[in-house]
């Protein structure tokens, strides 16, 4: 079914195709579909390519910028119109928008909006909320299906309006639990990692993986870790992550000496030894504002380490509190302090964690899951919507209304 069939994954940044969505896309290719990935041009375009997944550059912002959004769903179209795919599937807040308007005016007969997350939160002032709402509500207008990472929003669509129940279908998220496994882990390598990064032999680690913004929590976690360092003694916070420079809200490595605990504080930049980065942990954290159903956390429970995130939609999904880690309010700095406190201070706790990670992610993490999803979803609305034969390949079919 899947043969002469050309589908297009679009993401605002190419980071994305390659760190979040390309065992996926090559597994649709190894299904049989001809896969295309669409972003903004970068340096990660051509690892894309070389891992035989076509890309097509079109540039995008990730703030709101309307002028160049415009531009950006011209473009969209005009790529969409030539290269005349059959399935449109959008990620994103950005490409959701765009991508999938686009997809429409283009005729493209299917497509597909992964949620990650909505944009708004449960602290967003009531005018922004309202005007992502209606963002929202137009980009479903034009999805075939939404796919959402998280069971939570599902519900928030429905409550808020944005799509019908039938519209919108759980689909979770997964990680590579092959990759993420710790017995894969070099003892002797984690020791170099660790004289590379400058952690002391006896120093306890507490990570965060992510972009450097302040809505991953970044600020709240520098907080807690001045507590922290006030109660305990060899400590390291390690942050692995990039500079978001292109967000209103990033931060630079300069933030920690603003908070006086620099000497403490390992900012790595992107890495791409993930394994080994959380096998130098022993508690991760992860103190996001929004999320849709984040993958470090799962990562670090793969990986056996407890994970302490913030008590909001997504999160809740990686971690159940006393499983495989610890959930804390929303921008509360003192709670947060005291469950990586409770967990550095009590090493039966933080190995039972660990150990139950371990099994959760084998019971519910497995992105092979996911990718199956998808492709059922791929192959139920080609029987419903077109018809494949050897006369007429999908692309000569006619444009569908918005639905």
């Amino acid at each position: 079914m899947s043969r002469n069939i050309k589908v297009a994954h679009v993401t605002t940044v190419d980071i994305s195709l390659r760190y979040l969505l390309l065992n996926q896309l090559r597994y649709l290719q190894e299904q049989g579909y001809e896969v295309v990935g669409v972003s903004s041009a970068g340096q990660d375009a051509a690892y894309v390519e070389g891992a035989g997944i076509r890309h097509c550059a079109v540039p995008m912002t990730r703030n709101f910028t309307p002028l160049a959004d415009l531009v950006s769903l011209w473009r969209l179209y005009r790529l969409m119109r030539r290269e005349r795919f059959a399935i449109v599937h959008t990620h994103n807040p950005k490409p959701g928008l765009l991508g999938q308007l686009a997809a429409r005016m283009a005729g493209v007969p299917i497509v597909v909006n992964t949620l990650h997350g909505f944009y708004f939160h449960d602290k967003t002032p009531a005018h922004w909320r309202r005007f992502y709402i209606t963002l929202e509500k137009i980009a479903a207008r034009c999805s075939d299906v939404i796919l959402s990472q998280n069971s939570e929003d599902i519900e928030t669509a429905v409550r808020e309006g944005i799509c019908a129940r039938d519209k919108i279908k759980y689909l979770g998220n997964g990680i590579d639990l092959t990759r993420f496994a710790r017995g894969k882990i070099d003892a002797g390598e984690l020791e170099r990692k660790r004289a590379e990064l400058g952690i002391g032999g006896d120093e306890r680690v507490v990570g965060f993986v992510g972009r450097l913004v302040a809505e991953k929590g970044v600020l709240e976690l520098l907080g807690a870790a001045r507590i922290v360092l006030e109660r305990a003694k060899n400590m390291r916070f390690l942050f692995v992550g990039p500079p978001d420079m292109k967000k209103e809200d990033a931060l630079t490595p300069e933030i920690a000496t603003e908070y006086g605990i620099a000497e403490h504080c390992t900012f790595t930049g992107l890495r791409n030894d993930m394994p080994e980065m959380y096998a130098l942990m022993d508690v991760f954290v992860l103190p996001s504002h929004r999320e849709g159903f984040p993958r470090a956390p799962m990562e670090a429970s793969a990986m056996g380490v407890p994970a302490v995130v913030t008590d909001i939609r997504g999160c809740r999904e990686a971690v159940v509190q006393d499983v495989n880690g610890a959930l804390v309010s929303l921008g509360n700095v003192e709670e947060l302090a005291e469950a990586i406190l409770e967990l550095v201070s009590n090493k039966e706790k933080e190995k039972r964690l660990g150990e139950n990670g371990v099994r959760m992610a084998r019971e519910r993490f497995d992105e092979r899951r996911i990718f199956g999803t998808v492709s059922e979803e791929y192959a139920r609305l080609i029987t419903e919507k077109i018809r494949v034969d050897d006369a007429t390949t999908i692309s000569d079919k006619e444009p569908n209304p918005i639905s």
